[in-house]
């Protein structure tokens, strides 16, 4: 299972009518990087305070605009080394920076589950940008190749965490404060905690899997080559 470079292109097409109309705003695709990466530290921000359903549903919208950028850049012909860099320095940071307030919330709530799964998610998370990204800086699957490889890329850990943190908020109170007598882990059960523990679990073995799946695509890549040269 993975997202093929096709299909991302399709998605990208559904939402380049957006991005060119915040382009008419007069914004650059650099600006939506910026842009986007504020919201998503507002929306750690909101997390660190344990709102997840709001926390939830700003991540998701700071994350959609890694769509508008580069789909506007394409779409006015200004794609440039500098913006992807712009781009995926700021995508890497936003995920950081939103994990780390799940953290903090859950610690604040001392929900210590979450937080140990949200620190294994967040490495996990980013092992799969840095296959990625040292693959294809040796030469391996240049251009977009890596990113159809495995079922965990950023688009779906965004849609996973998304939902998790929103149906958490959804069904717990906004905050996970256990009752006295009981520990966290007690009280989030039963009040919907368990969804932000189930959606953090996913995203940090579906990472693993992914890595696994890019380690083995650029090995048999490598010994391709090797055949190749060797004839």
């Amino acid at each position: 299972m993975s997202i093929s470079n096709e299909s991302r292109g399709r998605i990208k097409k559904v939402f380049e009518p957006i991005a060119l109309g915040m382009g008419r705003l007069g914004l650059t695709p650099n600006g939506l990087t910026l842009i986007g990466f504020g919201i998503s530290v507002v929306g750690a921000l909101l997390l660190a305070g344990q709102q997840w359903l709001v926390g939830g549903i700003i991540v998701f919208v700071g994350g959609a605009f890694d769509m508008f950028d580069g789909t506007l850049a394409r779409a006015t012909g200004k794609v440039s080394p500098f913006g992807a860099f712009m781009d995926s320095v700021f995508d890497r940071w936003g995920e950081a920076i939103v994990y780390l307030g799940i953290a903090i919330g859950a610690v604040a709530a001392g929900f210590d589950e979450a937080a140990v799964l949200a620190t294994a998610a967040l490495g996990a998370a980013f092992m799969v940008s840095y296959t990625r990204a040292k693959s294809e800086g040796l030469g391996f699957s240049a251009g977009t190749g890596m990113a159809a490889i495995g079922v965990m890329p950023r688009e779906v850990r965004l849609v996973i965490l998304s939902l998790g943190l929103i149906v958490t908020g959804a069904l717990a109170p906004p905050i996970l404060q256990p009752p006295a007598g009981e520990t966290c882990i007690e009280s989030c059960i039963q009040t919907g905690g368990f969804v932000l523990l189930g959606a953090l679990a996913i995203i940090a073995a579906g990472s693993i899997i992914t890595v696994i799946q890019r380690i083995l695509h650029v090995r048999s890549q490598a010994d391709s080559a090797t055949t190749s040269t060797n004839r």
